[in-house]
């Protein structure tokens, strides 16, 4: 900071004089933030712009609980909310590209990768606040806070969160369809039994690149339980067996007719609509989905196993979870003013949305240790998650952490829903980035 140096002693008295008229129009509290006054509590009042999700009940209820929580305990920060696009974190990728980050942002390992790389994103290592959230933790989940190169980019809210399949009870058995599904085949077989019902299938919101991605590795987990993981390991410059296998089985279910002909440029909003009004079958997303689907369909909606080649391999692979923990959560900005304030501010928010989730959602799938009880009623289908997966998960997918490979995988796993784009395709386009990422 520049030095401002007074060349007279009238100088200085003419300013102390205006201080203390200030301080008395004022009624005698003369600390002023940059950002406007401070109140009662003696400090500055600074505002903190967050990118955030905000648009479901179960993004915006635990981001509102931390911000008012938040007040309380640090009344003189003011959250200005940015609510996040759904979008694949591109808006994300313009602020920092154009120079206009937020203090806080909400993220995933591939963008912190990205980020890091550009001098976007503010290493929390050697904060007292991060060693702080680090003995919070929730025991199997430490691979939420670090990295894999061993350090700390963002303070996650979630534990291992996952990918699973809804089903409209209702609309199954109309169509004479028997639950659970076990094999591909079996769901090839639902999806034309289905349309011939007039339903869309399966709807997903495929303009996010994730979730076809997330859909692919599914089938992937029935025949390699680490998942994208095994694509990171050096050697592999080819796809391997087990994802060629799980490539034919999404082309397979493509040409039942699985997807809506519209999936690649269908957002969330519209695929879950399509869901929750009865005009799908099932819906692909994450166990976070429990708590809208069913406030919407209530008793008619449930979750199942993702299939597999046969019925043998179902049973054998049905606890290999379609979830990894790699790292996300509420990163920091390198740009931000006061990066104590803003990294205790991001551990806080981070903390208490946790805390909502478990107390006030009955969800065990946070981060940190929660020390509420219990005060929702929780939803069957989340009480299964809790009686059936996590008790018995037998493997948990390894995070893909090469973002050239990453990219090339979630292209092409959006074109897999589309007609005319083959699985040799597919495979020759993967094969090229794996030859040439892991030599």
């Amino acid at each position: 900071m520049k030095k401002v140096w007074f060349k007279s002693l009238t100088a200085l008295v003419t300013i102390a004089m205006l201080s203390l008229l200030l301080a008395a129009c004022s009624g005698g509290d003369s600390s002023q933030g940059s950002t406007g006054s401070s109140g009662n509590s003696g400090e500055e009042k600074v505002k903190l712009k967050v990118y955030a999700q905000h648009f479901d009940d179960d993004t915006s209820k635990p981001f509102d609980y931390a911000v008012e929580e938040l007040k309380k305990e640090m009344p003189h920060v003011e959250i200005v909310l940015d609510p996040a696009v759904q979008d694949g974190y591109q808006k994300l990728k313009t602020y920092a590209a154009t120079g206009n980050m937020p203090d806080i942002f909400e993220t995933d390992w591939v963008t912190l990768q990205t980020f890091a790389k550009s001098k976007n994103v503010l290493l929390l290592d050697e904060f007292e606040e991060t060693t702080a959230f680090k003995n919070k933790l929730n025991p199997g989940v430490e691979g939420r806070l670090i990295a894999p190169d061993g350090h700390i980019y963002a303070f996650p809210f979630t534990g291992i969160e996952f990918q699973i399949l809804y089903y409209n009870k209702e609309i199954f058995e109309e169509a004479g369809i028997e639950v659970p599904i076990k094999t591909v085949d079996q769901l090839a077989e639902a999806a034309k039994k289905l349309k011939e019902k007039g339903y869309v299938p399966l709807s997903i919101f495929a303009k996010e690149k994730w979730i076809p991605t997330a859909l692919y590795q599914g089938f992937v987990t029935r025949e390699e339980a680490m998942g994208y993981g095994k694509l990171d390991e050096a050697g592999v410059t080819e796809l391997p067996e087990s994802f060629i296998t799980a490539a034919h089985q999404l082309r397979t279910l493509q040409e039942a007719g699985l997807f809506d002909v519209n999936a690649t440029n269908t957002n969330y909003d519209q695929a879950s609509s399509l869901f929750y009004t009865g005009k799908a079958a099932m819906f692909v997303n994450g166990q976070w989905e429990i708590y809208s689907s069913q406030e919407k369909l209530g008793d008619k909606v449930d979750w199942m196993y993702w299939p597999a080649k046969d019925e043998e391999t179902y049973e054998k692979t049905k606890y290999a979870v379609n979830g990894s923990p790699s790292p996300g959560g509420f990163a920091v900005s390198q740009s931000t003013k006061d990066p104590e304030l803003t990294v205790k501010v991001a551990s806080f928010l981070a903390q208490k949305a946790a805390e909502y989730k478990y107390a006030q959602l009955g969800s065990p799938i946070v981060s940190v240790k929660v020390d509420k009880e219990i005060t929702a009623e929780i939803p069957p289908m989340m009480q299964r998650i809790a009686d059936e997966i996590l008790p018995n998960a037998t493997d948990y997918a390894v995070a893909l952490n090469n973002v050239s490979i990453k990219n090339v995988l979630d292209d092409n796993t959006q074109s897999m829903l589309i007609d005319g784009f083959s699985t040799e395709q597919f495979i020759k386009n993967l094969n090229s980035v794996l030859a040439k990422e892991n030599k």
